[in-house]
């Protein structure tokens, strides 16, 4: 031991390691303390006992001791690692960069020196300056699997693509893993290269049928309006994995997709159930519910709690206000288009900006048949949003009833040009889709 030739303090170290090593941390924090006392100068017994703490979850205790170590022996890159280490743990990400970079700079031709700083700029989300410092990792252990696979994720997420594929071809040859299947997935898609995608999402799903693999394959397929394939992907998917939601939600677009209507609002409700906070499914319930107004009851009941869950939430009123306006429209009494005026209402208060709320609002005077009372609505609606088709037309409709033939001609001509333009954006859809299932490729898994 450095600093003492006491035997029996060096008969008391080695007892304590000895009892890190069988992981019987308290005896030898007990040990490592009362020698911590004793020889305060002692490089090994402050390393261990930060490193005892750390592996306790101690690491606010843990920093004191591993920076004694570091001041007792500068030049030492594991204390400066185990130091830096700590430092991230805790949040000091200034002080963990200092310690880290100067690892390297002590062993610049170390493989653990270049891939703990390259881990840690990729854990800060600082990819580019990441990737030099995995790039070295790899150059001084091409066989290093967990650095190489950052690496590739970190060239994936900043457009490298050609890198990426060049990595994963080549972990792939050491390591046939359903991880590597699945990220060189994710790069042919960022390629265009839709069929070499599909196919590595299948490949990894087959190899691990995991929550995340069968979504991942599932959604490629939607994303790129292949229904069929989709649902049959999603329903093994839920067979498998019951209550995940978001699996749940892709077998509902799928289905919507094909037009199965009643069974997308179906799977779509399930879906909302199991995580009845999460707000993405509502709009898509909300389309299918416009096609299959057969689940009314149900439908008008999701929306309710919706809003009851998020009562400042504008588009929740909206949604709840639509849903009991189509669910009840067969009734006799008309006192439910009450309520549902009182929360559109409600939604133009909470976002005097929602173009939709003002809309819906001006559709409900429409039907009313109180159009001096539409119109203006119509007219904010399009003052926030100029290219929605159906106010033009709506707006246009009013005009009509108000006797306003010029004014009404003019909405209509807008309208046909909007209309038009809109059914030649074909890639409108595939894009909702899209940026919604890339939004749920973040959420958890099965709750």
């Amino acid at each position: 031991m450095t600093g003492s030739g006491d035997d029996a303090l060096t008969r008391k170290f080695q007892s304590a390691v000895a009892h890190y090593n069988a992981g019987q941390y308290a005896a030898a924090q007990q040990e490592l303390e009362a020698l911590s006392q004793a020889l305060p100068h002692s490089f090994d017994v402050q390393e261990l006992l930060g490193v005892v703490y750390s592996a306790e979850g101690q690491d606010a205790k843990a920093t004191a001791p591993l920076a004694q170590a570091v001041r007792l022996q500068p030049k030492s890159g594991p204390a400066r690692n185990n130091l830096a280490a700590n430092l991230a743990r805790l949040g000091k990400s200034e002080l963990a960069e200092k310690e880290f970079k100067k690892v390297v700079e002590l062993e610049p031709e170390s493989y653990g020196a270049n891939h703990n700083l390259g881990e840690f700029y990729a854990r800060l989300g600082r990819i580019a300056a990441a990737i030099p410092y995995l790039e070295k990792g790899q150059r001084e252990n091409p066989s290093a699997y967990e650095n190489g696979y950052d690496l590739a994720l970190a060239y994936e997420e900043t457009g490298h693509l050609r890198e990426a594929r060049l990595e994963l071809q080549s972990l792939l040859k050491q390591k046939d893993a359903a991880e590597l299947h699945n990220l060189l997935a994710e790069v042919e898609e960022q390629s265009g290269d839709f069929v070499t995608a599909v196919n590595e999402y299948e490949t990894a799903a087959h190899m691990d049928p995991s929550e995340s693999n069968l979504f991942d394959w599932g959604s490629e397929l939607l994303v790129h309006q292949t229904p069929e394939p989709a649902i049959a992907v999603f329903s093994a998917g839920v067979t498998r994995y019951p209550n995940s939601a978001r699996l749940a939600v892709g077998l509902g677009m799928a289905l919507y997709l094909k037009g199965s209507f009643d069974d997308a609002v179906k799977s779509l409700l399930r879906a909302i159930d199991l995580n009845p906070s999460d707000v993405r499914p509502y709009d898509f319930l909300s389309k299918a519910y416009d096609r299959s107004p057969s689940q009314a009851d149900e439908v008008i009941g999701r929306f309710r709690r919706l809003a009851e869950l998020r009562p400042r939430d504008p588009q929740a009123a909206v949604y709840y206000a639509l849903s009991l306006w189509k669910g009840k429209r067969s009734e006799t009494s008309s006192d439910y288009l009450n309520q549902v005026e009182s929360l559109l209402k409600k939604a133009v208060s909470l976002d005097p900006k929602s173009a939709e709320a003002h809309l819906q609002l001006g559709n409900l005077y429409s039907q009313r048949k109180k159009y001096a009372e539409a119109v203006p609505e119509y007219q904010t609606a399009l003052s926030l949003s100029p290219s929605l088709p159906d106010a033009h037309f709506r707006l246009g409709q009013a005009y009509t009833h108000l006797g306003q033939k010029e004014l009404a001609d003019k909405e209509f001509q807008v309208h046909q040009r909007l209309y038009q333009q809109q059914l030649a954006d074909e890639d409108k859809q595939r894009s909702e889709i899209k940026q919604f299932v890339y939004s749920m490729k973040g959420a958890s898994s099965e709750r």
